[in-house]
């Protein structure tokens, strides 16, 4: 239960992670390879779940699914809170 739920926190701070882990990262491996400049949220994302893997194998706490998963619902968290906000406005508004 801890991994996942340092997975969602690190899935939640990866906007901000962009700019002290993912431009590094991808100044540094832009040496070997070529980057958009999309892909930087991707390296801040994936820096992200391997520190929340990290933390949930040393908690021995979670699977990787719940990791995963825990990741994807931290990214997506704002724009789910919206989401369901908005169907609950629309259904008291009936």
């Amino acid at each position: 239960m801890l991994g996942f739920l340092a997975a969602i926190v690190a899935g939640f701070v990866t906007p901000q992670l962009d700019a002290p882990v993912g431009h590094p990262l991808a100044r540094m491996l832009g040496k070997y390879m070529t980057l958009d400049v999309v892909e930087t949220r991707l390296l801040s994302f994936m820096a992200a779940m391997l520190a929340a893997g990290v933390v949930s194998v040393l908690l021995d706490s979670g699977s990787a699914f719940w990791v995963i998963a825990g990741g994807a619902i931290g990214y997506f968290a704002t724009r789910i809170v919206a989401a369901a906000r908005d169907a609950m406005d629309k259904r008291n508004a009936r």
